[in-house]
């Protein structure tokens, strides 16, 4: 299992990422575009059009953006607390995420790529914030004291 620091560190890079991916939709969104599909084709912009890439007005990469910094600061806490407010944020977001990839699949029948990054990115947060959750749960994060100190206490 790696080390719950780099477990940290992992959380905080792909948060970036996801950071990026999403600002990239709603920066498109806002200009009146779509984002460009690299491999070509028009799912991106199928996508994009679609009544379902708005909830309540809003963007729904503009909620990515909000997961992904939550996310990113539940990576920058310490112990429990970041741990299981990192498993449950990633949960949600995955969730939303797997809505939003069937809702592609199923009912707009395109596919964005973009899209796909960012459900990609969230499962591997999950994997991530699921494993620093279980495997460190409870345990203290202070350093263990050599022990030559530890016997002159």
């Amino acid at each position: 299992m790696p080390s719950e620091r780099l477990l940290r560190i992992a959380a905080a890079v792909l948060a970036v990422i996801g950071i990026g991916v999403a600002t990239y939709i709603t920066v498109t969104d806002a200009g009146g575009g779509a984002p460009t599909c690299l491999a070509g084709g028009h799912g991106c912009a199928t996508v994009a059009n679609s009544h379902y890439s708005h909830l309540a007005g809003i963007n729904v990469a503009v909620f990515g953006i909000v997961g992904y910094v939550l996310l990113l600061a539940a990576a920058a806490v310490p112990a429990d607390p970041g741990r299981f407010s990192g498993f449950a944020l990633a949960l949600v977001g995955f969730g939303f995420s797997a809505y939003l990839t069937y809702l592609e699949l199923f009912v707009i029948n395109a596919i964005c790529q973009w899209c796909v990054a960012s459900a990609v990115l969230m499962t591997l947060l999950l994997v991530v914030n699921a494993a620093r959750a279980f495997a460190y749960v409870g345990t203290d994060l202070a350093p263990a004291q050599p022990a030559s100190q530890a016997d002159e206490v």
